[in-house]
């Protein structure tokens, strides 16, 4: 299989690829299909030890079918994560496609033969599972084992259960697998040259005008060409979301993302809306100070995001922005620096751009016996920069959090912006700090302030949007004009006047990976950024010992829920004075800005 060019626009340098043997050599390695093996045999074995056997089992001895299950699951992780690691990267190939199908087909028949295991740990008695975590084999267990017992009441029978594993398969991943590759196949002209999605996207933050409104216009008219596929995606997965929440009783759309964030649905409530109160002190006043550079009452949504008047973002190599980063983390930790260096030096990252490439950016955290992979589509901007601080953050925070195990090393989604939004604010205030002219300060406070609007203001209207249509949907299919018209309306709401919103923006949700993937997961950007804003205010007012307390955060993986690892910052997120000390650090930044203008 031939390698696809990296699109690198200008001299940004050697953009690396990762390298994947760590977890298997190659999709047809001896390896791979040894593992794939051994795993049905283990998972077999473990079925027939303890199927229907859970009630009569001592507190070591469920331990240790724990520590096995674990085992397994850590196998399957391994196998998955090569899968799709490979897969995201070469989706325009269709032999690797039917690779990642494949994998997804193979693993879950063998994890069928797990599922017994959780639902048999929720039929356990109170009494009796408390006697038995006085053993330490089980103890270990203890913060996994009060998760799994979160979903008692939402548990269905264990056929039912063995039913929705079976097909998802050929249902709500079928869907997911649609989207993605439909994403990655559309191509958008600008002056002659068709450009993926990312390239297209990218385009929005170029100096010129001019491109910045043909991208603009060319993604919009690219996806009404195709609003009626993405519409009955949407629509569909919706509806399935709507059947399998009836079925467990959850009483509102997001009230499964709020349990699996293990988060109490009044602090997301607080959260949402804290920051639409803010709406008009935030977006709506910066998006006005930001026309009023233009020289306008408003500009155009294809400006939302535009450099400023004479503000000049040179391009910047990859070894510029890796060292950067580094230095940067370096400053706040050693420790924290040296973790982010092994993802240059091993080969743990794929930066460049390409066709048949997933746009965006994420760390994969894979498994704990192996490390993280980050990928990024870097451009040279700031902004990529600023992306890379973001998932290099969570990969520090992933391989501190592996030792917690394979079971409890994941953290849920409100926490695992954490260390992702503080690597950028270190990123952020370290560059910051070096900068003495008062127009180069302006500029990096603008592009800082709008990134925060973009992670706070934004995925809370994205949040609004997924509500809405989720609960539209429970009456019936929408259309694509009214799923178009929802969007406007959440957009206008949150953007204020200063955003001029035409009809070639309407269609703009369909490209959002968040509301196909992981519903209702957007508000966990609000959280992580209002919390990493609040821990920061701690650290500059007292630095003294804060480093030693963010590591044991991160070391704790998925042990601890946020009110235990906020307590020793003096932080409780179920306070609203929280959300308002968060969101005050965006409102400053925009104080000084207008004062700049003074």
């Amino acid at each position: 299989m031939a390698p696809e060019a990296d699109v690198n626009p200008g001299d940004l340098g050697d953009l690396p690829r990762w390298n994947l043997d760590d977890l298997y050599p190659g999709i047809d390695s001896a390896d791979l299909e040894t593992a794939f093996v051994n795993l049905l045999t283990d998972c077999a074995t473990f079925e027939t030890r303890y199927k229907g056997n859970l009630t009569g089992l001592t507190g070591a001895e469920l331990g240790q079918a724990i520590a096995e299950y674990e085992a397994c699951e850590e196998v399957m992780g391994r196998i998955a994560s090569f899968a799709g690691l490979t897969y995201v990267t070469h989706m325009g190939d269709a032999s690797i496609a039917q690779f990642y199908q494949g994998v997804q087909e193979r693993l879950t028949d063998i994890s069928t033969q797990l599922l017994f295991f959780t639902l048999e740990i929720n039929r356990l008695e109170d009494d009796a599972l408390h006697t038995a975590m006085a053993d330490p084999a089980l103890a270990h267990y203890a913060p996994w084992v009060d998760n799994v017992r979160l979903y008692r009441d939402h548990q269905l029978s264990d056929e039912a259960e063995q039913l929705l594993h079976d097909k998802s398969v050929t249902g709500r991943a079928a869907w997911n697998r649609l989207f993605d590759e439909t994403i990655a196949g559309l191509r958008f002209e600008v002056d002659g040259e068709a450009l993926t999605e990312e390239q297209c996207l990218a385009l929005l933050s170029d100096p010129d005008g001019a491109t910045r409104k043909k991208a603009a216009l060319a993604l919009g008219a690219v996806f009404k060409q195709n609003l009626p596929l993405f519409s009955l995606i949407t629509n569909t997965l919706a509806k399935d979301k709507e059947i399998e929440d009836r079925w467990r009783k959850f009483d509102s759309p997001a009230a499964s993302r709020h349990l699996d964030n293990q988060i109490e649905p009044e602090v997301a409530e607080a959260l949402i809306s804290a920051v639409q109160d803010s709406y008009a002190d935030l977006s709506h006043r910066y998006y006005k100070l930001k026309a009023s550079w233009f020289g306008q009452d408003s500009i155009p949504f294809w400006d939302r995001n535009a450099p400023l008047p004479n503000e000049d973002d040179s391009k910047r190599t990859w070894s510029d922005a890796q060292d950067t980063v580094i230095e940067a983390y370096g400053a706040f930790s050693p420790d924290m620096a040296d973790i982010g260096q092994r993802f240059f030096d091993l080969g743990w990252i794929d930066a460049g751009v390409r066709p048949g490439k997933q746009g965006g950016a994420f760390s994969h955290s894979t498994v704990p016996s192996v490390h993280p992979y980050i990928l990024t589509n870097y451009q040279g901007r700031t902004r990529d920069v600023m992306t890379l601080a973001h998932e290099l953050g969570h990969g520090v925070h992933q391989v501190l959090a592996a030792p917690q195990g394979a079971l409890m090393s994941s953290t849920p989604l409100t926490l695992a912006e954490t260390a992702s939004v503080f690597g950028e604010m270190l990123t952020f205030q370290a560059l910051l700090a070096q900068e003495t002219d008062p127009q180069k300060r302006k500029f990096m406070i603008a592009g800082k302030v709008e990134d925060m609007i973009n992670t706070v203001v934004r995925q809370i209207a994205f949040h609004c949007f997924e509500t809405r249509v989720h609960i539209e949907r429970r009456s019936g299919e929408l259309t694509p004009d009214r799923l178009s018209e929802i969007w406007m309306d959440v957009q206008r709401e949150s953007l204020g006047p200063g955003i001029e919103l035409s009809p070639d923006y309407e269609n703009f949700w369909v490209y959002i990976p968040h509301f196909i993937h992981s519903p209702f997961y957007v508000y966990a950007y609000a959280f992580g950024d209002c919390l990493v804003n609040s821990l920061y205010a701690v650290y500059q007012d007292s630095p003294d010992g804060f480093v030693e307390k963010y590591f044991d955060l991160l070391r704790a993986g998925g042990t601890k829920r946020h009110k235990e690892l906020l307590a020793p910052f003096g932080l409780d997120a179920s306070d609203p004075e929280f959300w308002k000390r968060g969101l005050s650090m965006i409102s400053g930044f925009i104080d000084e800005l207008e004062s700049l203008e003074n």
